[in-house]
C-alpha cells in the first residue's frame, strides 16, 4: 500500500520506510509519484499542528494516505528554543556560503557559548500525523533526551544530530547523563531504538496496525 510522505528530505523518507515498512507499507516522496505539493504555511503553535497541516495538505492534494512529521529540538538553558522553529532557526544566516543545518548547529552553539555541559540539556520531538483520503486522522509524539555538545562530531544522521549528545546505554531518557557519542556518530540501527522519530514511528505503527 503506497503512502505520500509530504518531504523531500530523503533521510526522513529512509527512518519512515524502515519502520512503517514491516506493516507492507510502500512509502513515496512526492517527486517519486510526479507530484509539486502545494507549499504549506506551517502556523501551527506545536509540532502536532505542523505536522496535521502538512499532512492534509498533502492527502488533499494527493488522494493519497498522507505521513508528515514536524520535529526540533528544544534546548533548556534557551526556554525551550528553537522548539518549532528548529529547521528554520538560522533565518538567512546560511546566505550561500553554509547550508541551512550547519548554520542552525552554528547558531545554536554560539546561543550556548560559555554553558558548561551539565546545563545543555535538550530533547528531540518528533510528531507525526497521518491523514487518510477519507478524512481519518492519527498523530503521535515521541521524545529523546540528551545534552547539547561543544562541536559538531560525525556524519551520520542529519539536522542537530552532530550536536547531541546522547547516552544511548541509557535509553536517552530525560535525565541520564551525557553520553560520549552525538547521535551523528551513532549506527543508524542503534539510532532507531532511541530516537525521537523511531519512537513516534512506532507508536504510529501501532496505530496503522490496527487500521489496516
Amino acid at each position: 500500500m503506497i503512502f505520500l510522505i509530504a518531504t523531500s528530505n530523503k533521510d526522513k523518507m529512509i527512518e519512515f520506510s524502515r519502520i512503517l515498512g514491516p506493516l507492507g507499507i510502500e512509502i513515496k516522496m512526492p517527486h517519486e509519484l510526479g507530484l509539486e505539493l502545494p507549499e504549506v504555511d506551517e502556523t501551527g503553535t506545536t509540532f502536532i499542528e505542523n505536522a496535521l497541516l502538512k499532512a492534509e495538505a498533502g492527502a488533499a492534494f494527493s488522494g493519497l494516505p498522507t505521513l508528515a512529521d514536524d520535529s526540533g529540538i528544544c534546548v533548556d538553558a534557551l526556554g525551550g528554543a528553537p522548539g518549532i522553529y528548529s529547521a528554520r532557526y538560522s533565518g538567512d544566516e546560511a546566505g550561500a556560503k553554509l547550508d541551512k543545518n550547519k548554520a542552525n548547529n552554528l547558531k545554536l552553539l554560539r546561543e550556548l557559548d560559555g554553558i558548561p555541559l551539565k546545563e545543555r540539556t535538550a530533547h528531540y520531538t518528533c510528531a507525526i500525523a497521518c491523514v487518510m483520503p477519507d478524512g481519518r486522522k492519527f498523530t503521535a509524539e515521541g521524545y529523546c533526551f540528551g545534552h547539547i555538545g561543544f562541536e559538531e562530531r560525525g556524519t551520520n544522521g542529519f539536522g542537530y544530530d552532530p550536536l547531541v549528545l546522547i547516552n544511548a546505554e541509557a535509553g536517552a531518557v530525560e535525565g541520564a547523563e551525557p553520553g560520549e557519542k552525538t547521535v551523528g556518530e551513532t549506527d543508524p540501527a542503534v539510532k532507531d531504538t532511541f530516537s525521537h522519530r523511531s519512537r513516534a514511528l512506532h507508536k504510529m505503527c501501532d496505530i496503522l496496525n490496527e487500521v489496516l
